[in-house]
């Protein structure tokens, strides 16, 4: 176990890097905890999940914009996921940028509906860079102060393996739900 906590603290950073750029919210949350442990530095972690993740959307937008057949071919099969943001978009606006990011299912979404409308370049990276910011700040202490109890869990966890699949099956039903509810037809 200490071999793994050792490769992470080693490691950690790039893969905080490169999974921000699409999400993060796991690695950040790992990492947070690895903090809380001693393995990690908490601020680096921060800056590094908000750089990723603010370049992240910064690309997803940029090759909606500039790339959209190529976009459009990938995401055939999202075209009501797709349609469900640029409603999101419609209905709220500029808020739809700073909260996206902590919508998981959609998160990637946002970039692209916006990227593929003629909405404001300048508007959206100010706005991306400040969600960026919130988001890594908020999960980065929280998981950082809540390190204690993520441990006890995965001890828990570690302990009756069996809770594991559980908790997948139950958070990922509920995301799958929300998404079929969401992009439901509508007559």
């Amino acid at each position: 176990m200490e071999d793994t906590f050792s490769n992470l603290a080693t490691y950690g950073y790039i893969g905080l890097f490169l999974y921000s750029l699409g999400g993060g919210f796991i690695a950040l949350i790992g990492a947070g905890v690895l903090s809380f442990m001693g393995k990690m530095d908490l601020s680096l972690s921060i800056f590094i999940a908000f750089t990723a993740n603010a370049l992240g959307d910064f690309l997803l937008f940029y090759m909606a914009r500039y790339q959209k057949t190529m976009m459009m071919d990938g995401l055939r099969k999202h075209r009501r996921k797709l349609a469900l943001a640029h409603i999101m978009m419609k209905k709220n606006g500029s808020w739809i940028i700073l909260i996206q990011k902590f919508v998981y299912g959609i998160k990637t979404l946002i970039p692209i509906a916006i990227g593929l409308t003629k909405y404001d370049f300048k508007k959206f990276a100010i706005l991306n860079i400040l969600s960026a910011a919130a988001w890594a700040l908020i999960f980065g202490i929280g998981s950082y102060y809540s390190g204690g109890f993520l441990v006890k869990m995965a001890e828990l966890v570690g302990d009756k393996p069996w809770i594991a699949p559980l908790i997948l099956v139950v958070l990922g039903g509920s995301l799958w739900l929300y998404m079929t509810h969401a992009t439901k037809r509508r007559n």
